[in-house]
């Protein structure tokens, strides 16, 4: 039986969103794991500690947990907004592209197909966020 767009066998759904961005992968990295850069994509508030196990907790009740962090490369996650009844698992990938870096989130764990819109939408407003920052840098 084949699975809809989106759902796997062994995480439930997921979804991934990604976006080059016209800056060199240090500079998008230094951002994205500053308070400044953390704020928007995993809660504000948070400084994220670079050590597996790590607890963090948002000024808006986001809370989860550092599962790896590989300085320049990615940040895997536990990632519960306030109002969801589960966690969820998101891990930021950060890689040198040709015309600049990509940046992508993925998302494991999602509850249903609506959930997996819903979560793209939001990735891509953090995109947006993202991209408009670094410009006014």
């Amino acid at each position: 039986m084949e699975r809809p767009t989106g759902q796997t066998k062994d995480v439930g759904w997921e979804i991934g969103v990604s976006r080059t961005i016209p800056h060199g992968s240090a500079e998008v990295w230094a951002f994205l794991t500053s308070p400044e850069g953390t704020a928007l994509w995993v809660g504000p508030g948070v400084e994220l500690e670079p050590a597996r196990g790590a607890k963090y907790v948002a000024e808006d009740g986001t809370s989860g947990e550092v599962r790896s962090f590989r300085p320049g490369d990615r940040v895997r996650l536990t990632w519960r907004p306030s109002t969801w009844s589960h966690d969820s698992i998101v891990q930021l990938v950060v890689r040198p592209a040709a015309t600049g870096t990509s940046v992508r989130f993925h998302q494991e764990h999602l509850t249903d197909a609506d959930e997996r819109e819903r979560q793209r939408n939001h990735w891509r407003d953090v995109l947006d966020s993202i991209t408009a920052a670094l410009a006014r840098q």
